[in-house]
């Protein structure tokens, strides 16, 4: 259950929202009792600040740590439209996270339209995203299960977008599918607040060994996929931002 203190923040955002969202562990599937809420989503600008000459507050980012801890980041319809219209997992994801705060019927017609904004291009999303969590997990002196259960979360995500078509971000969900049998401990592990728990040597030589597999898997998914090479969404995501603008500048004063 999303906490009051989330719809809250969405509530009081100082721009009208299209969507918020909840990302990170929490749409994931592996949020540990201590996990801070990601809210992710869209906001209006008025016209007057759009047509402007002043800086856009193209993106708004707002961090509250009271009872829980909230990061919340929200982007302009517009350039919100062009992320999309990018290689951009990530957008994708909170679009059309299940964990809905605030929704909108243009959300719902931007929802219906992610599948003409997905590439096979997103695999280099995923293949990087991938690697620098990899990275990061080599990096660290103790090494720890949160930063492996990212990278193995990225590389199924990518690995079902070639496959599927389909934005799948929860581990969970993605490990009934490819069954792999290490998942349900790290998500056990997470779940349990023990995202800092280090892991052994023998432990990190299995999951070098996993992360490479499922790395070369994501390659071989996308050199096969029957994903197309460019988008088609950008005519109506044009006509669904040139209504939210118009519709904006109808609600002024």
């Amino acid at each position: 259950m999303v906490p009051e203190q989330v719809k809250a923040a969405a509530r009081e955002h100082r721009y009208p929202l299209l969507f918020a969202t909840v990302s990170g562990a929490h749409l994931y599937g592996f949020p540990s009792p201590n996990s801070d809420w990601d809210l992710r989503g869209v906001h209006i600008l008025p016209v007057e600040q759009v047509v402007s000459l002043l800086p856009l507050e193209e993106t708004i980012e707002v961090s509250q740590d009271n009872e829980i801890e909230l990061d919340l980041v929200t982007h302009d319809v517009r350039k919100f439209i062009k992320l999309l219209l990018r290689p951009n997992g990530y957008v994708l994801e909170q679009l059309l996270s299940p964990i809905i705060v605030h929704t909108t019927a243009e959300h719902e017609e931007l929802k219906q339209l992610a599948p003409a904004c997905i590439t096979k291009h997103h695999f280099h999303h995923y293949l990087g995203f991938a690697e620098n969590q990899w990275k990061l997990f080599q990096k660290e002196e103790h090494p720890r299960v949160k930063p492996l259960l990212y990278t193995f979360r990225v590389l199924l995500t990518g690995i079902h977008l070639m496959r599927s078509g389909e934005i799948e971000a929860n581990l969970g969900l993605l490990n009934e599918i490819y069954r792999l049998p290490f998942i349900p401990d790290l998500i056990a592990r997470k779940l349990a607040g023990a995202e800092q728990q280090t892991l052994n040597r023998g432990e990190i030589d299995q999951y070098e060994g996993e992360f490479h597999s499922l790395r070369t898997r994501l390659i071989e998914e996308a050199s096969i996929t029957a994903l197309p090479e460019s988008h088609t969404a950008q005519p109506a995501l044009n006509d669904i931002l040139v209504r939210v603008r118009l519709a904006s500048l109808a609600k002024r004063p």
